[in-house]
């Protein structure tokens, strides 16, 4: 059902396409305002240095010029820290907008924020220049108990439980367990090691190794040592014994094993199947400090992660006060557009409308209108016919547009209501008639 857009990595939907997206958009609102997270909204652009502060991302900015060009234009081509640029996902934004606003916000503050975003990189399956996150962060102030790393993963669990997507799986890790072991095995430049592991499903294990030793400087051992702890994977707790039996002591390692097995139990209770420790897990970006997740639709592990994130400590600081926090971010288009080109889910009808009210004559239309209105204040979407034409060609208009009532009023007064899909046609009272609840309202159903 999905098109190519005419513009490549700028995804357009059709009307019937849109309804998904919204149901999508609808049930995460939902979900995440039971949980009693705020919704926010940020600006669309951010200077240069405030979005590179989350690493090595400066080939993917947009930066923002005007065709008129003067000298913080030309600044802003050379990337200059001053010069402003589209915000390429939803943290480093709300980062920001949590030092700013700090005096207004009760901490711990919990926060939902659905917006596009601009990345310049490669057009294909899964991956746009303009796109759709949906973000839940919770930020404290100072300090920010472990517990809502658990929290976290359990409300993106039931979000996405919601969605008529196929089963997934949160792939969850710690990277004060990654980063104890590799230090503890002899490794100090562990970012650097952590960012050759994130490389592990794209070039495998062989090419990572050969990575570890040539860029790193790792002997056989310590490579082989590093994937051995990748290559673990349990759906319950059982990945503590299994790391503990490659015999590496480190006191960041012993707390990042706590913590995973925190998440994970927790899981294992209350979102049973939804969740794995994986430990191949890395998250190349340099900010995360702890929980790190990424999340795969079953059988279509070749879209990438649909929902990724973790615990940052220190992305948001204002002089000596910190702000640590822990989020999700969910791929809404990289999702919508999996539902669409599998027909994974679609629209019971392609047009919010539920009926037509027809013309007699092109004099009947304002009484048409007396009828929508009625029909309107208790919550049924109505359309009124443009043109008197023949009822035949009438009834055909709201056929195209997938409308499945129409309403007609004759002369003296009386109202029927016709379903199209049957050919039914019964009495009705604009007053008080009310089409069956699967009619009401356009619904997403799951293929």
């Amino acid at each position: 059902m999905a098109r190519t857009a005419s513009l490549s990595g700028f995804p357009e939907w059709l009307p019937e396409e849109r309804l998904v997206e919204l149901h999508v958009l609808d049930t995460l609102r939902r979900v995440f305002e039971l949980h009693g997270f705020s919704s926010i909204e940020t600006r669309a652009v951010e200077t240069v240095g405030q979005l590179l502060r989350k690493g090595e991302i400066d080939k993917e900015v947009y930066g923002l010029s005007r065709l008129q060009e003067d000298e913080e234009d030309s600044r802003a081509a050379k990337g200059d820290h001053h010069s402003l640029a589209l915000h390429f996902d939803l943290t480093v934004p709300f980062a920001r907008y949590v030092v700013e606003n700090a005096g207004y916000l009760a901490f711990p503050f919990r926060r939902y924020q659905i917006q596009k975003v601009w990345r310049g990189e490669r057009p294909q399956e899964g991956r746009a220049r303009e796109f759709t996150q949906a973000d839940i962060d919770i930020v404290g102030d100072g300090e920010l108990p472990f517990r809502y790393d658990v929290e976290i993963a359990l409300v993106i669990a039931e979000a996405l439980s919601a969605l008529p997507i196929p089963d997934f799986r949160l792939r969850i890790n710690n990277r004060k367990l990654a980063e104890g072991f590799y230090r503890g095995i002899g490794l100090t430049d562990t970012a650097g090691v952590l960012r050759s592991i994130d490389k592990l499903e794209k070039i495998g294990p062989a090419k990572v190794a050969d990575l570890l030793k040539t860029e790193l400087g790792a002997s056989e051992e310590q490579a082989q040592a590093a994937l051995s702890l990748a290559g673990i994977r349990t759906e319950d707790t059982s990945f503590v014994e299994k790391v503990r039996a490659l015999g590496v002591k480190d006191e960041l390692l012993e707390e990042g094993l706590n913590e995973l097995e925190q998440v994970i139990a927790a899981a294992v209770q209350r979102a049973p199947g939804k969740v794995v420790a994986d430990l191949s897990i890395a998250r190349g970006l340099d900010y995360y400090t702890g929980t790190v997740v990424e999340t795969v639709l079953v059988g279509h592990e070749q879209l990438g992660s649909i929902c990724s994130g973790g615990r940052y400590d220190a992305l948001a600081s204002k002089g000596n006060r910190k702000f640590p926090g822990v989020g999700l971010s969910i791929g809404v288009t990289r999702l919508v557009s999996r539902i669409l080109s599998q027909e994974l889910a679609q629209a019971t009808r392609s047009v919010p409308t539920a009926v037509l009210v027809a013309l007699n004559s092109d004099d009947s239309w304002g009484a048409a209108q007396d009828v929508a209105a009625q029909l309107r204040s208790r919550g049924i979407s109505t359309e009124v016919a443009a043109k008197a034409e023949k009822f035949g060609k009438q009834i055909k208009f709201a056929d195209r547009r997938g409308i499945p009532f129409v309403w007609f009023t004759d002369d003296d007064g009386k109202h029927q209501v016709k379903d199209i899909r049957s050919g039914e046609q019964t009495d009705a009272d604009p007053a008080s008639w009310t089409p069956a609840e699967e009619d009401l309202h356009v619904r997403i159903l799951k293929a």
